[in-house]
């Protein structure tokens, strides 16, 4: 169905534009790693950060839970954490006489899982039912998350010691990856002279509520999206498999993730339909760190895969 909202469509835009400049508050000179993060809040997916330490990931992640007035937790991952650390325990309580469930930090609609590869894979795993179904499981007990809920996770690079690499399944749950980078010299500038810290985030009033985040979710998947653009995201994902280079290509949930991703970015943009265009603005991060290919062992942003990548999308035709 076309959606057929224009004047909704935009008023929509100028709701995220003030969600994305109450964040740029704080967080200064990164409004493309800010729109990503929206991206994938309203599609509903989970973002993977890699990243040096001290370049804003948690001031960030703060910042966008702040202005949707949604609780948050910091998860410090450690070679010594356990599952139970973070989706949590079930304890005997002697007064009601039967065990209770504690939960762990998973429980917020905003988690900063952080250096999450520096945490063995069997804790690494006890995150991936939640970032599917958006539910943990203990002793036979489903319990539901928060909604909405968004991992954003943090990784060293891969050449740091005491780090474990993150299994493919568990990279297929990340909806996309960003690296924030280096602030530029301006910018570096104001954040020295506003002194910029965790307190400044505090001082943010909330410029949307959990329940309106809720609502563009459900309204960017009611973005409409033509047969050729679908087609084309499609031969996109079917390329990768394709490639000679490639070892793992996409998968179909990468391909779907891809098409919630151009819609999300439709939405952000103030249309209520995707064009070519928003496919290629998110389908690097959202198909670069699922692709494995060979001599590319970090899967890094200017490695092996980012050349296969813009090849597929200067070969593949343009849906017009």
């Amino acid at each position: 169905m076309y959606c057929g909202w224009p004047a909704l469509a935009d008023e929509i835009a100028r709701k995220i534009a003030r969600l994305q400049a109450n964040i740029e508050r704080v967080f200064y000179g990164k409004s493309e790693v800010v729109k990503s993060l929206l991206v994938a809040l309203f599609s509903n997916g989970h973002v993977l950060i890699e990243d040096v330490p001290g370049v804003g990931k948690t001031l960030v992640a703060r910042a966008l839970a702040r202005s949707i007035a949604a609780s948050f937790q910091r998860i410090q991952f450690t070679a010594d954490m356990l599952p139970s650390d973070v989706i949590g325990v079930s304890v005997y309580d002697q007064d009601v006489h039967r065990f209770v469930f504690k939960p762990g930090p998973i429980f917020a609609n905003v988690v900063l899982a952080d250096e999450i590869n520096r945490t063995s894979p069997r804790t690494q795993s006890s995150l991936l039912e939640a970032m599917n179904d958006f539910q943990v499981s203990v002793d036979g007990v489903t319990h539901p998350l928060p909604r909405p809920f968004l991992v954003l996770a943090t990784q060293n690079p891969y050449d740091v010691e005491g780090t474990y690499p993150l299994p493919e399944s568990e990279l297929d749950r990340f909806f996309l990856r960003v690296s924030v980078g280096y602030p530029g010299h301006a910018d570096g500038l104001r954040i020295l002279r506003d002194y910029v810290t965790m307190d400044s985030v505090e001082s943010l009033e909330p410029v949307m509520t959990a329940e309106e985040v809720r609502a563009l979710q459900r309204r960017a998947a009611q973005v409409h999206v033509d047969d050729s653009v679908a087609d084309y995201i499609l031969t996109l994902a079917e390329r990768t498999r394709e490639a000679p280079e490639v070892d793992i290509g996409i998968s179909p949930r990468g391909a779907l993730a891809l098409y919630r991703g151009a819609q999300a970015h439709a939405m952000i943009k103030g249309r209520d339909y995707v064009t070519p265009d928003d496919v290629k603005a998110v389908c690097p991060m959202i198909f670069l760190h699922r692709m494995v290919c060979r001599g590319d062992r970090d899967r890094g942003l200017n490695g092996v895969a980012s050349r296969v990548l813009n090849d597929i999308l200067r070969s593949v035709p343009v849906p017009v």
